[in-house]
């Protein structure tokens, strides 16, 4: 029997979920499954609750682990479920040698467990270093892997939840993170993605206090054969000039930027403990615009958050035009228990409802505007699988008759409003040594 991971959340629970089946299979913790939660919302913790119930009503004589985020800062509520065997904190979930003593409780007898007895959660807070972690069991020429670079976050937004479930920050050291972009790249990976919790926090806790540019720079120095680098979500307001001059001027650093903005509005911004203004964005948007004029940007954003009048949200709505956004994830607010927020006078939920659904229209019509604009250009799109590819924007395409891991220079000839559509179904690729970007 084999050791299945359930993740929710964020794409560095996906990477670690790589981590987590490795070790959970070496250690021969057979016919388990692992909960990898988030805890960024209500909703997805009872996601996590649900899908828990659902697994153990498919498979009853499967062992359930949770862990995660969720599990690291509510992990009573986890063990008091019947269905759960053992509950593990988000350092312990990616030791090999955790792994071995979870799969040994797993062989014991389960009768007369005390709840208590199947947490193993440890005080994150008190983790100060990060070991590189490299999934050698990644397909060769899988198209898209990722890249761990920092975890934790140091910074204490009054909505957020994570620092308590993830720890400080802490970073991966550069030689470090540059000998595996350089493995990956020799085992045919055409892009790779730099993830971490807080990425543009990187380096304040290594020796010379790098930051994610020179880091980022570093990687495309120094490992030529690297096709095409993107970098997951970033703080804009500790965007350093380095990570600028390199998106600029290396057309491999792909020309697509996911910030967290989280709201429109100054005194929402304020309240949410966040370290940029309304305009602050606006700016960071408009230089990065000149710098690469085709480039396309995302945010987070949350939709009702306490205190917020219409006006207010009006101001996180007409941001997405102020900003140029195409891609938006639409955050309804909901109370983390032990968060300042928690505590403000709160949004009727209706209301949450209703703003969020309205964001995400703003979002759709802004996607649908760049996809529209994108009729006629020559891109150049990974293929991802045998139906789709993503474009250096992170624009899908809908492809047929492509050998996926590989980079098909295409023309766009319309869309379907959800995806791209080629004139061919398949031109000929980029040669191996010609960089997959283009910085037009």
């Amino acid at each position: 029997m084999t050791v299945d991971v359930v993740t929710f959340g964020c794409r560095l629970n996906a990477f670690e979920s790589e981590l987590i089946a490795r070790h959970a299979e070496a250690a021969g913790a057979d016919d388990t499954i692992v909960i990898n939660s988030c805890a960024v919302t209500n909703e997805a913790v009872a996601q996590a609750r649900q899908s828990i119930r659902k697994l153990k009503r498919e498979r009853p004589a499967a062992r359930i682990v949770v862990t995660g985020c969720a599990a690291q800062t509510q992990a009573g509520m986890f063990a008091a479920m019947h269905e759960v065997d053992r509950v593990i904190g988000n350092d312990d979930k990616l030791r090999p040698d955790a792994w071995r003593a979870i799969a040994q409780a797993l062989a014991a007898p389960r009768f007369g467990i005390d709840a208590s007895e199947k947490v193993a959660v440890s005080d994150i807070m008190a983790i100060k270093d990060m070991a590189p972690h490299l999934v050698d069991g990644f397909q060769h020429g899988l198209p898209r892997v990722f890249v761990q670079v920092q975890n934790g976050c140091d910074h204490r937004c009054t909505f957020c939840i994570i620092p308590f479930g993830r720890g400080n920050s802490r970073s991966v050291p550069m030689g470090a993170v540059v000998d595996q972009m350089r493995t990956l790249a020799e085992r045919g990976h055409a892009e790779i993605v730099l993830t971490g919790v807080d990425l543009t926090s990187y380096g304040a806790d290594l020796p010379g206090t790098p930051k994610l540019g020179r880091l980022v720079k570093q990687i495309l120095r120094h490992v030529p054969e690297l096709k095409r680098l993107r970098i997951s979500s970033i703080d804009s307001i500790e965007a350093d000039a380095d990570l600028l001059d390199a998106l600029a001027e290396d057309a491999r650093l792909m020309p697509h930027l996911h910030l967290s903005l989280q709201a429109g509005d100054d005194l929402i911004l304020k309240r949410m403990k966040r370290r940029h203004a309304r305009a602050d964005a606006i700016a960071f948007c408009h230089q990065v615009r000149r710098l690469r004029p085709d480039i396309a940007l995302g945010a987070d954003l949350i939709a009702g958050f306490p205190t917020e009048t219409e006006e207010m949200f009006a101001r996180s709505l007409d941001l997405v035009e102020a900003c140029g956004l195409t891609f938006l994830h639409v955050f309804p607010y909901s109370p983390r228990p032990g968060t300042p927020a928690a505590r403000m006078p709160q949004v009727d939920g209706v209301v949450i409802r209703d703003r969020a659904r309205r964001l995400r229209a703003v979002g759709e019509a802004a996607l649908q505007r760049r996809l529209d604009r994108e009729i006629g250009c020559e891109r150049q799109v990974l293929i991802e699988s045998a139906t789709q590819g993503r474009t250096e924007h992170y624009l899908p395409v809908a492809v047929s008759g492509a050998e996926p891991g590989t980079v098909q220079r295409l023309t766009i000839a319309g869309n379907d409003g959800s995806k791209l559509l080629v004139k061919d179904s398949v031109m000929p690729g980029l040669d191996p040594g010609i960089h997959a970007a283009s910085n037009n």
